[in-house]
């Protein structure tokens, strides 16, 4: 019996990381936390933080899986492994965090008044799981990745992410997680005859019920205050164009970038597009971003095309020699805005500390990398908010572009170090979240990735095949009409970002320690 407990403390990590690619069964994110916060209500302090530790180790190591394709692509093994184990045990800190705040609060609620406990269910657990994920996704540069209200926001049930963020859907899930837990909490008091709190059972299915109805209540609230700007009567005609190249680390392949290219722009010039959007990197393939090459390519592109403007990814330096992983902007005038890159990945385009002990900077796999300013670009007469990599997954630098005004964004990737793995996926799902977020719609191009449009409602359409499944190892364009964002008000979320919650969070945060203590 003691074995078939030990396995079925395994199942909650199943159902996590069956929530998300390879599988994505989404709805598996809420029975997957019911077991957990049950177990805080439970046990110690220590075995709770064990448990959620053990789940969130578990799950992180499953959904990062990706992380060893990078070894086909160059990476020394060893190095990859090592941080591929380093950066799932971090994750899981924050769940053993977790479950020690959770079984804190749950003994300050055990010795007090049932009003005590519905407020840990109805405020501090699903705060402090909100909170933990916005510490995840901004300490230490942040490493903001499938949080647990990703599935949900997919899955059609985003809305609250205007007003609260990615970090709210979370809480929400949490709060439903809850009301399963408590049913287990009446079933086992019903077993053992324990009359909790001096509550008779029956009433306690208000557990049940509040928790429902606060959910409902903030879906409510998000459709009517959630909406973004209202759309201007201008669009804009795009076409999104994904030439799956090699990354920096893999050997060039033999054909002829030229060649690929003027098939492709053949297939989108009959649309006439306004914009076309290539991925991150792909101007490296005709020099740096400024060089007499990129700008032959682009001018080449848009007679083609008879586009008014192309963005593409590249490299560049600058007077000082720094060099940036850039964005660029090319109309027919020639190089228009550049947007700098401004969250790099650490040990991945520069190594912490390289700047002052140079010799580091060997080891940066695509070069030491300067961060860049902030900023939106103008292209095709419209505003847009650049986002490069793994920048679409920063939902606070993704706000701060929609509060100076962008009618529009645009993510360009370059998926091609994790190619054929369900990190191109994931990828994805999370800049659904970004485009309910700010209520402005998204342009996505991926290179060995996933491209395609998102609207501020976060329906989202993929370039793919006949079924509908995103297209990722082949080449392929995309025509898409959007409807440019008005200026004027904004989503909630771009008003106050994270302090809301994040203050709620603090407050909890202080209640856990002065509630745990022991009583003199």
């Amino acid at each position: 019996m003691k074995r078939l407990l030990n396995i079925f403390w395994c199942v909650p990590a199943l159902l996590m990381w069956a929530a998300f690619p390879p599988c994505g069964e989404k709805f598996d994110i809420i029975f997957a936390f019911a077991p957990l916060l049950w177990c805080a209500r439970r046990f110690s302090r220590r075995k709770a933080s064990l448990v959620w530790f053990a789940n969130g180790l578990a799950f992180w190591i499953g959904t990062l899986a990706w992380m060893p394709a990078i070894v086909k692509n160059g990476g020394p093994w060893p190095l990859v492994l090592l941080g591929w184990f380093a950066l799932s045990a971090y994750c899981a800190a924050y769940f053993a965090a977790f479950g020690f705040l959770s079984a804190s609060i749950w003994r300050w609620a055990k010795d007090g008044a049932y009003a005590k406990r519905l407020f840990a269910i109805l405020f501090a657990e699903p705060i402090l799981w909100a909170g933990l994920e916005i510490v995840r996704s901004r300490l230490f540069g942040g490493f903001s990745w499938n949080q647990a209200g990703v599935p949900l926001v997919v899955a059609g049930f985003g809305d609250l992410a205007a007003l609260g963020g990615v970090y709210l859907t979370s809480a929400a899930v949490i709060l439903v997680a809850g009301t399963l837990a408590s049913a287990a909490d009446r079933i086992a008091d019903s077993m053992t005859r324990t009359a909790a709190y001096g509550v008779p059972r029956a009433l306690r299915s208000i557990e049940t019920l509040l928790p429902l109805a606060a959910v409902f209540a903030l879906y409510a609230c998000a459709k009517n205050f959630g909406a973004g700007a209202p759309a201007s009567s201008r669009t804009l005609q795009a076409a999104l164009v994904q030439r799956n190249f090699p990354c920096v680390f893999a050997a060039r392949e033999p054909k002829n970038p030229y060649e690929e290219y003027k098939r492709l722009f053949a297939a989108i010039a009959p649309l006439r597009p306004s914009l076309v959007v290539l991925p991150e990197s792909a101007f490296g393939e005709f020099g740096a971003i400024g060089s007499a090459g990129v700008w032959r390519f682009a001018r080449s592109a848009l007679e083609k095309c008879g586009a008014q403007a192309i963005i593409g990814g590249g490299s560049r330096r600058d007077e000082a020699r720094r060099l940036y992983n850039s964005a660029a902007v090319y109309s027919p005038d020639g190089l228009g805005d550049i947007y700098d890159k401004a969250h790099l990945v650490p040990f991945g385009e520069f190594i912490p500390g390289d700047k002052l002990v140079t010799a580091l900077q060997r080891l940066a796999p695509v070069g030491s990398c300067s961060p860049g300013e902030l900023k939106t670009v103008e292209a095709a007469g419209a505003r847009l908010g650049i986002a490069i990599c793994f920048e679409d997954t920063d939902s606070a630098q993704i706000r701060k572009l929609a509060a100076q005004g962008a009618q529009a964004l645009v993510f360009i990737t370059n998926d091609s170090w994790f190619a054929h793995s369900c990190e191109t996926l994931q990828h994805a799902w999370q800049a659904v979240a970004r485009a309910i977020e700010t209520g402005l719609p998204v342009l996505r191009t991926g290179n060995s990735g996933v491209t395609g449009t998102i609207s501020p409602s976060g329906a989202a359409v993929w370039l793919g095949d006949e079924s509908g499944a995103p297209l990722i190892d082949a080449q392929g364009t995309m025509a898409a009409k959007i409807a440019l964002a008005s200026p004027g008000r904004r989503t909630p979320y771009v008003a106050l970002g994270d302090a809301p919650l994040f203050c709620a969070f603090l407050a909890i945060l202080a209640l856990c320690f002065l509630g745990g203590r022991p009583h003199s």
